[in-house]
């Protein structure tokens, strides 16, 4: 019996999560009350807060899904590994797998940001994910020994940023010019911020 009652709050926190999730992308996040959220999973209030103390607690654990996600790209090393080698091929591969996981990861990226830019926690997460990324890069290039150290952690910041905006960009309104051209000029941009000649 205690099983079968945990697997059941199971499926109503996953409820809970995957109707916020339509709704954020739908009305976005500061269109969408805990009420709403509730409602739509056919639920009350009283047990959406039973799950989550708030809207924000509730992004956070959509934000941990995202890293899970993540955390799933097959056939790609891992970032540190690939700015440490510093090859542009390298590059290509791990940018390549970075933007097939774009169709995946949409909607959670997209509340994310747009929670981020009306809560200062998620905002704060938001943050603290970007620059474990960067830090990743950083210790890439530390481990290679590449370019002066006052300068990586700054090459680390553009790559990322560039990813991020052409990442964002692509959610909101697809590929506007051809998905290889895109991705080779972004991999050309990384090899030359952080690779090895």
């Amino acid at each position: 019996m205690a099983h079968l009652r945990a697997a059941q709050k199971e499926m109503t926190r996953r409820l809970l999560l995957s109707t916020a999730l339509e709704l954020f992308e739908a009305r976005g996040y500061a269109g969408t009350t805990v009420d709403d959220i509730a409602k739509a999973a056919g639920t009350t209030r009283v047990t959406f807060y039973a799950y989550f103390p708030s809207r924000t607690a509730l992004m956070k654990a959509l934000f941990e899904e995202l890293d899970r996600l993540l955390a799933e790209r097959e056939g790609a090393a891992d970032l540190v590994t690939v700015v440490r080698a510093g090859q542009r091929d390298g590059f290509g591969v791990w940018l390549t797998a970075v933007s097939r996981q774009w169709p995946r990861i949409r909607p959670y990226v997209l509340a994310a940001h747009e929670a981020a830019a009306v809560d200062p926690e998620v905002r704060e997460l938001v943050e603290r994910w970007f620059d474990g990324v960067v830090d990743d890069i950083e210790a890439g290039l530390d481990q290679a020994g590449r370019f002066a150290p006052d300068s990586r952690r700054t090459r680390g910041f553009l790559a990322l940023a560039q990813l991020d905006q052409l990442g964002r960009h692509w959610m909101r309104h697809g590929w506007r010019t051809d998905p290889a051209t895109a991705l080779g000029l972004l991999t050309d941009s990384w090899t030359h911020l952080l690779g090895d000649g």
